[in-house]
């Protein structure tokens, strides 16, 4: 068994947006999904790789709170990094135009899972703003 989790996706903003999809069309809004919902979602996902590549620890590090999080990866073995994940994930949403996000359709995902408090500690609070404005603007 791998104990760690796979290199992050290639397009971090397409994944989420396809998972996030996934999970709010079987599960409604919340403000974080269990690890297993995630998972689930994951390998719903275009994105799945049937060769088995499965990137669903960096959806859950996004859709999942973090001790659900590290809850699942106790359980499995994997040494995954919530904050390092959460963080490189969410830079991959913040380099998008709010214009890539306005081009995708009938995007519904509720942006409480944007939780920055544990990966900036407050000192990027402004960043939050900036995206939280994003997702207002859908």
């Amino acid at each position: 068994m791998n104990t760690q989790c796979p290199t992050s996706p290639p397009n971090k903003k397409e994944y989420i947006s396809d998972v996030g999809k996934l999970l709010v069309a079987e599960h409604g809004k919340k403000k974080y999904y269990k690890p297993e919902e995630v998972k689930k979602a994951s390998k719903k996902s275009k994105y799945y790789d049937s060769s088995g590549i499965d990137w669903h620890c960096w959806a859950m590090c996004t859709f999942s709170s973090h001790p659900d999080f590290d809850a699942y990866h106790e359980i499995t073995g994997e040494v995954c990094d919530y904050v390092e994940m959460k963080t490189e994930m969410l830079s991959g949403l913040a380099t998008s135009t709010s214009a890539d996000w306005l081009a995708i359709p009938d995007l519904d995902i509720d942006a409480s899972w944007l939780d920055f408090g544990d990966i900036f500690d407050g000192l990027l609070e402004g960043i939050g703003e900036f995206i939280g404005g994003i997702f207002d603007g859908l």
